[in-house]
Order: C-alpha cells, then structure tokens, then sequence
C-alpha cells in the first residue's frame, strides 16, 4: 500500500464522537468567539477549524468546525437544539451539523464512457471516498458486468431516440423513471448524484430534487468549450493547455459552482483522439477530488461560487 494510499484510508478510522459543523452568515464580529464559546461549555474539543470572509464589511461569512465530542451520538440532539437557539438565531446562520462516521449515499449515472466511472466505484470499494454506491443508473446497457462485478446494481434507464429533457413541467418519463430509483434506492434515498460523463442534459425539474447535490465532470476548463465535443473544438483552435471542471449541476448547461479544476499541457502535435485519452485522466482526478471534498463536508456554496476547504 503506497503512503499515499495509506493517509487517505486512515482518514476513515475517525473516532465515532466526530462531527462537523459548518455555518454560513453575514459577516460581523463576535461569530467565532460565540461559535467557540458554545462549543467549550459543553466539553467540546475542537480538531480543526477553517473559516472564510468574503469581505469584512457586510460580506458572507463561512466556517467549517471539525469537533471531538465523548459520546456524541446521544448528545447530538440537544446540541443542535442548543446552538439554534443561543447562536445560529442571533447570526441568523445557515447551519449543519454532520457526524463524520456516517457515510453519504453516492450514485452514479454514466453514459458509455467508463474512466470517471470506475475511478469513483475504485475509490469507494478501497475506502479512499467515504461513501457507499448503492446503484448507477445508465442510458446505455453496456457497462452492466462491469459495474456489477463491484457488487453495485447496474440500471439500464433506456432514454427514447431523439427525446429531450423538457425544459419545464412534468418530468420526461426516463426521468420519473431515474427518480423513483434514486429515492427508494436500498437503503433509503442518496444523498449525492455524480455525472460520471453522463452525455445526456438533465431537466431544471430533476436537477431542483437535488440543490447543491449533483456534480458532473465537464471535460473542458470551463467556461472555455461549454457543450458537447470540446476536444475537438479545443484542438480546432490549437489550444496548448486541456483541462476538466467538476461543478454543481444547475438549470443552466455547464454554468453551475465550480468545485474542483485542472489541466495538463499538449501541443499541436496532439490529434483529438490523444486529447482524449490525455483528458480522461485530468477528469478522473479532477472528479474524484470534487466528490471527495463534498463526502467530507468541505464545500460550502456562495451564490455561484464556492468556499472549499481543502
């Protein structure tokens, strides 16, 4: 096991009585005296602490808190109930608290593209993403075996020739279809949705039944080559750097938060094809680096920003 490996799969041994509390408010000066200061009158160890002003006149103010707390389990109630009521009110906080032992729900929906896919369900089954994958759902039947031989259930959700998300109303019945899934999923309903190169635009109806909850890998440095086929439009205009953007998925195509970039250099030597095979590792990084950091309760969303706490 290389050292690499080692660190990320000890991350996960935390202690039970861990947990995160992330806060989002109006800048002002008091926050973290009165955020610590809660915390210590109830024997509260605090591990890490991250915080962030988008200007300290008037601007949003972000932290993110990583606590020890014996026995925390049974005092999380009263301790949400408590800092709603002596803190979160006052600085009228947008405010969760997390326990850092409890897995997030991750699904995939992928297309025919494996790369992205297989990094995720990789990653997962080696403890390296702190999540379990209770299903990928496709629009192709092709990466069935694949999927399956990691002990995740494969759904083929057909997409009918030529048909369109509906850009607004009633969900397109591959839609419904993919929701029903993803709600009653084994196990109860998933708390992230990952576009592991899913070549199929999702509706503003579908995408609002998860806010802030599905990233997709874009295989370009937005916002250069928004839409489909960037590397050839990339290499059309003999481009000397590729990248990849992971971002949230809003109603608007490839317009959404951006998490998490990256890029590598190429040359006019360079023909699509190798821009492809050189791209797919950029995006398998670039993504399981933005899933990560949203597993670990590391983003927090500033209009069409983000605060990531890497």
């Amino acid at each position: 096991m290389s050292q690499e490996h080692a660190d990320s799969a000890a991350r996960w041994e935390d202690p039970r009585d861990t947990a995160r509390l992330l806060t989002t408010c109006q800048d002002r000066p008091g926050i973290v005296a009165a955020v610590s200061g809660f915390l210590y009158r109830r024997g509260v160890n605090i591990i890490h602490s991250d915080q962030h002003s988008t200007d300290p006149e008037g601007g949003r103010f972000f932290l993110r808190l990583e606590f020890y707390l014996p026995g925390l389990e049974e005092r999380l109630d009263e301790l949400a109930r408590d800092f709603e009521a002596e803190v979160a009110r006052e600085y009228a906080m947008d405010w969760r608290i997390v326990p850092a032992r409890r897995k997030k729900r991750m699904a995939i929906l992928v297309s025919k593209l494996d790369h992205a896919l297989m990094d995720l369900l990789w990653r997962a089954d080696r403890g390296e993403l702190h999540a379990e994958v209770p299903l990928v759902i496709s629009n192709h039947p092709d990466l069935c075996a694949a999927v399956e031989s990691f002990g995740v259930p494969f759904h083929h959700v057909e997409v009918p020739k030529g048909a369109r998300a509906p850009e607004s109303g009633a969900l397109a019945e591959h839609e419904a279809r993919m929701l029903d899934l993803l709600d009653n999923a084994p196990g109860g309903p998933v708390d992230l949705l990952v576009l592991a190169r899913y070549m199929r635009i999702l509706s503003p109806a579908f995408v609002r039944h998860f806010p802030q909850r599905i990233i997709n890998i874009h295989h370009s440095f937005l916002p250069a080559f928004e839409g489909a086929d960037p590397y050839r439009r990339a290499a059309e205009r003999g481009v000397k750097l590729i990248g990849a953007t992971a971002h949230y998925v809003t109603g608007e195509l490839d317009k959404g938060p951006i998490i998490e970039q990256d890029v590598i250099r190429v040359s006019h030597r360079n023909r699509v094809e190798e821009l492809k095979i050189l791209g797919a590792d950029i995006e398998r990084q670039v993504l399981s680096r933005a899933v990560r950091w949203h597993l670990e309760d590391r983003v927090l969303v500033d209009g069409n920003k983000t605060i990531v706490f890497a």
